[in-house]
Parts: C-alpha cells; sequence; structure tokens
C-alpha cells in the first residue's frame, strides 16, 4: 500500500511539476509565432500521443523530464534535391497543402512533378516539371505537410522558426519554463496557507503528532511555551532551534495551559537534519491562522526560503562544504516523495512546492543542455550582435547533456547506496 502511494504521488507530483514547465516553454513559444512540433512528457519511445492543432502531445516512457521541439532548433530533416520526383496535393485556393516525398501510389490525388527548384523556408515556392514537361511554379501553403512513409509533417516557414524571432521572444520562451515552476511554487503554498493555515511565529505549540515524544511528555495543543531550561521564549523559530541544538538531552519546558504554569521535562529524538547532522525532534506543529492576504504572502516568502536555501546548498560548491549527499536524484526524490506523502497532503504540498523550486533554479543554472545554459547563448548573441555558429552550440549542448546523464547516474547509484545502508 505503501508503495502505491509513493508511485502515485510521485506520477502526480513529477507529471504537475514537469507539465507546467514545458506549459510555459509551450506558451510563450506559440505567442512568438514559433511552430512548435511537439510537447512531451518524459524521454524515449511514446506511450501514448494525441494531436491538436499543430503540436502532437506525447507521454514518453523515461520519466526524466519533458521538452517542447521548436521548429528550428533542429536541422529540417527533409531535403528535395533537383531532380526528385514528389506528389503535390492542393487546397481549395490553388496552392500546394500536401508533398508526397515518397510512396506516391499511394496518393493518386498528387500531381506527380520533377523537381528544379523548391523552397519550403521563405519564398514557400516550387517550380518543377509537370507531366507534359512544362516547368511551372506551384506555391506552397504556410501551413503545408510534407508526406514521407506516410507520416505527415508540417513545413516550418522562416518566420514560424525559433531563430526567426528577436532576442527578447526567445528568451522569454527559454525563460517562462522555470518561471512557471516559480509561478507553481508559489500557487500550491497559498492553497496550503488558506487550507492548513499560515504559520505564525509566536512560541506556542499548534499541534502535537503521533510520532514523536511530545505527546507522551504531556505537552498538548495551545500551550504556550514561556520557556525552555530557563530560556525565555517568543517565538516558534527560538523554540525549535533550541529543540534542534539538544537531541537525546532532557529539556524542561515551561508552559501556560488555561492560566496555569506548567513544568514538563522531554527528551527530544534524534532525527536526521536537512545536511545529514542529528537534530532534536519531539513531534509538534507551529501555531497558525487563516488569512487571505497572508496567505498569498506566505505562498511568496515561503518560495523565497526554498529558493534562499537552494542557493546556500549551491554556495557550498565554492567553500568546499559541499558533498554528494546534499543532492538526490530519482531514486532519492522517490524514497523522500514517500516519505513526504506518507506524513499527509499538506507536508506532500510544501514537498511539490520545494521540488518546482528546486528544479527552476536548477534548470537557470548557466550550464549546457539547461534552460540557463541556452539563455547564456542568447545573451552572448545580444551582445555581439549576432548568433553563436549553431553547430557550436549544438555541440555545446550534447556535451552538457552528456555530463549531465552521467552526474545523474553518479547521483542515482549514491542514493541507492545510501538507501540500502
Amino acid at each position: 500500500m505503501q508503495s502505491i502511494q509513493t508511485i502515485l504521488a510521485v506520477i502526480v507530483i513529477f507529471g504537475l511539476l514537469v507539465s507546467i514547465h514545458e506549459w510555459g516553454h509551450l506558451y510563450f513559444a506559440k505567442r512568438a509565432g514559433i511552430l512548435c512540433r511537439e510537447f512531451a512528457i518524459g524521454f524515449g519511445p511514446k506511450i501514448y500521443s494525441f494531436k491538436k492543432n499543430e503540436t502532437v502531445y506525447t507521454i514518453r516512457l523515461l520519466p526524466l523530464g519533458g521538452f517542447v521541439r521548436m521548429a528550428g532548433e533542429d536541422p529540417e530533416m527533409i531535403h528535395i534535391k533537383p531532380g526528385y520526383e514528389i506528389g503535390l496535393v492542393f487546397n481549395q485556393k490553388g496552392k500546394v497543402s500536401q508533398i508526397i516525398i515518397n510512396n506516391k501510389s499511394k496518393h493518386p490525388e498528387a500531381q506527380v512533378v520533377q523537381v528544379e527548384r523548391i523552397d519550403l523556408e521563405k519564398q514557400l515556392i516550387v517550380e518543377a516539371y509537370n507531366q507534359e514537361g512544362e516547368l511551372v511554379q506551384y506555391e506552397i501553403d504556410e501551413k503545408a505537410h510534407y508526406i514521407q512513409d506516410e507520416q505527415a509533417t508540417q513545413i516550418a516557414p522562416w518566420n514560424r522558426q525559433f531563430g526567426s524571432k528577436s532576442v527578447g521572444q526567445r528568451a522569454m520562451a527559454i525563460f517562462a519554463g522555470p518561471l512557471m515552476n516559480f509561478v507553481l511554487a508559489v500557487v500550491i503554498l497559498i492553497a496550503y496557507a488558506l487550507l492548513q493555515g499560515m504559520p505564525v511565529d509566536e512560541a506556542r505549540i499548534g499541534d502535537v503528532t503521533n510520532d514523536g515524544v511530545a505527546i507522551a511528555a504531556g505537552l498538548q495543543k495551545d500551550d504556550v511555551v514561556l520557556s525552555i531550561n530557563n530560556h525565555s521564549l517568543s517565538t516558534w523559530e527560538e523554540m525549535t532551534s533550541i529543540i534542534q541544538e539538544h537531541p537525546n538531552e532532557e529539556l524542561i519546558f515551561e508552559v501556560e495551559r488555561e492560566g496555569e504554569t506548567l513544568i514538563i521535562p522531554v527528551v527530544p529524538e534524534v532525527r536526521e537534519g536537512q545536511f545529514g547532522e542529528n537534530e532534536g525532534f519531539v513531534g509538534i506543529r507551529g501555531p497558525t491562522e487563516f488569512s487571505i492576504v497572508g496567505a498569498v504572502q506566505f505562498g511568496f516568502t515561503q518560495t523565497y526560503m526554498f529558493a534562499s536555501m537552494i542557493f546556500e546548498v549551491l554556495g557550498m560548491l565554492f567553500t568546499g562544504e559541499f558533498k554528494l549527499d546534499y543532492v538526490s536524484g530519482p531514486v532519492g526524490i522517490y524514497n523522500y516523495t514517500g516519505e513526504a506523502a506518507a506524513l499527509g497532503i499538506f507536508v506532500l504540498m510544501q514537498w511539490a512546492a520545494a521540488l518546482s523550486v528546486n528544479l527552476g533554479i536548477i534548470n537557470l543554472l548557466p550550464l549546457p543542455a539547461m534552460d540557463g545554459g541556452r539563455l547564456t547563448f542568447i545573451g552572448l548573441e545580444a551582445l555581439r550582435g549576432k548568433p553563436i555558429d549553431p553547430q557550436k552550440e549544438g555541440f555545446v549542448h550534447f556535451i552538457g547533456f552528456v555530463l549531465l546523464m552521467l552526474l545523474v547516474i553518479v547521483v542515482t547509484w549514491n542514493d541507492i547506496t545510501t538507501l540500502f545502508m
């Protein structure tokens, strides 16, 4: 039952995070007039697909991310040379709507011609010899398809290609993916605060959980903690800091309950902290209040806090404090998602928001094959006044993708060994 719950949680969370990220790319690319050939969740072989308007929406086998395939990002695969025989199908306006590359016998409605010259990007014309041997110029519809091996692919005129758009339009189409992850995190956290209540920084117990020592020690919901070990308290942060700093040590809680002052000894359990160190844990939740304005504020401030924590970890790369245990691959994230799901929907919502912020930041790092790497090349183009050679850029992204996959393998192996140690 636990594994089914984990699998469902992973599918929902990763489906949501990747979908909203790729939707950001798709929406702003389409707004710029770029032809988006495919919107994919996952990589590898297709499991399911359907086409709507100009875009094929697919779910693929390997759940390691997703992509939006924009026209012009990869070289167009069709090359029709002079002397090649093709079939032409015309629409009601007399323009070419289909170009039959092979298997022309399956398209008796097509007019077979011999190509002299064809331009599918700018002029949208084909000059060809008809059956009577006359050289005729045919206009090609800008939404025409070429049919190869009975697979239809829409042509991509230059004005529909990624490279034809302004630096700002291309940058926005790339930046929109990570941006949507930050937006999603804010929305999830606002919903969390509206449903669960917004945390209040008071030294008061909002609730007592069943998985800690607080309930057995006698702490109760709405107890106001006046002091711990004679250290006066006024905020939740002060109280939790003392608890975390004293695992397996007796702490004397002075609490106020219904106008009465009580002395309650508590020994925090030892739990693993964020960076692998031991921390004290007693099993209490903070106080909350319900407010629409406060919930919106909480959504933004908590997103900022998650981002700060991630940048703190990344900063350790430069200070030498970074450890491989601070990052997780698919196996580690799967395991943590299962733990979050077991603790309830509200913990899972916070975990999803944290993952969304993490996905947004990691994608914005100026690394090849990442959105940040692509933005770096667009920025260099803006500074130079001309684009980088597409082949050189493509080679850099390919090398970056290979290194990224190697890192995923290393981190995943570390997750597996940690999981079974």
